[in-house]
């Protein structure tokens, strides 16, 4: 990842491929002849799913406000099991990758899942929002990774700033984010990427605005005010096909992107202020506090997942002793 180079699109297949070998490789070359930079699979383990029971009817306040969300463990765990990947898929699509012309990246979210796929070559590896502050989680990646793309989202300042010292060492990436989904473009806060350029030089966007309403205004806009990367939810499938579908855009919207990219920053900025004259309104603060929405979030999928080590349960943000 170099400051100086076009910005870097990263395809996320994310729950797209529905489980489905021969979707998932349509993505691959599709992705690839859109432009994108890279594509990123998640290395989902149902069988990592932790069980917890405050989830499974959720609760509200007196006044009818949420206080944990409701996500029943059987329902997700029936649904997880569908789009799961094995060893030997991953192996196969960083393979594919390669045989496309595109680079590979993986979500990993355990720590054991990382050690397992280590070695499989994938070109990057991604963190997403909710293990931004599991510090072990970290440490792990950056002995087997030089490129670290770590979203923020759901993240305090302090522990942005602990994760920056961590990564010292590796070419790191911070992605601002918000997680709700879909967010409006009024709730993007894009002046954060400023923020997190205290940190790094390598700051961008990670896009899950409304496709049907907002198109790929939020990802142009982030562009135009310097973003070096951008991640997209990507698919091939029809919107109602997938649950991702609705803030996931299609091949064509991905080379659009990919074009608007490869122009002179200078030039995008133009471009925005002449076309989208109400872009003002997806900067927001550049320190900002977590929504109700994003606590609520960061409660449930901060503990979502769990490693196993000598019979005993780990978080990601859990010391082993």
């Amino acid at each position: 990842m170099s400051k100086n180079s076009s910005p870097i699109i990263i395809a996320e297949a994310c729950q797209n491929h529905n489980g489905n070998h021969e979707i998932l490789k349509q993505m691959i070359h599709s992705a690839a002849e859109a432009g994108a930079d890279y594509v990123k699979i998640q290395a989902i383990r149902s069988k990592e799913l932790a069980q917890r029971e405050r989830f499974e009817e959720g609760s509200i306040d007196n006044n009818g406000v949420p206080l944990t969300i409701k996500r029943p463990y059987k329902t997700e765990l029936d649904r997880l099991s569908k789009l799961d990947l094995s060893l030997q898929d991953e192996v196969w699509f960083v393979e594919e990758c390669k045989l496309a012309g595109i680079k590979s990246m993986i979500t990993v979210f355990t720590r054991k899942t990382a050690y397992e796929v280590k070695d499989l070559g994938f070109d990057a590896v991604k963190i997403a929002s909710y293990d931004c502050a599991s510090f072990p989680l970290l440490r792990d990646v950056k002995q087997w990774w030089s490129k670290v793309i770590v979203s923020t989202g759901a993240t305090h300042n302090n522990e942005i700033e602990e994760a920056a010292k961590i990564l010292q060492g590796t070419e790191f990436a911070f992605l601002h984010c918000v997680t709700i989904y879909p967010t409006p473009l009024n709730d993007c806060n894009l002046a954060r990427m400023d923020w997190l350029r205290l940190f790094t030089d390598h700051v961008g966007w990670s896009d899950h605005t409304l496709v049907s309403k907002d198109g790929i205004w939020a990802s142009k806009i982030a562009l135009a005010l310097g973003a070096n990367l951008i991640e997209r939810h990507f698919t091939i499938l029809d919107e109602d096909k997938t649950k991702d579908g609705s803030v996931s855009i299609s091949p064509s919207m991905l080379r659009k992107l990919k074009e608007f990219s490869n122009r002179p920053e200078l030039e995008r900025f133009d471009i925005i202020k002449r076309e989208y004259p109400a872009w003002k309104q997806s900067l927001g603060k550049k320190n900002r506090e977590l929504s109700h929405e994003e606590i609520l979030n960061r409660d449930y999928y901060r503990d979502r997942f769990s490693s196993k080590f000598d019979g005993k349960i780990v978080f990601n943000w859990e010391e082993i002793e």
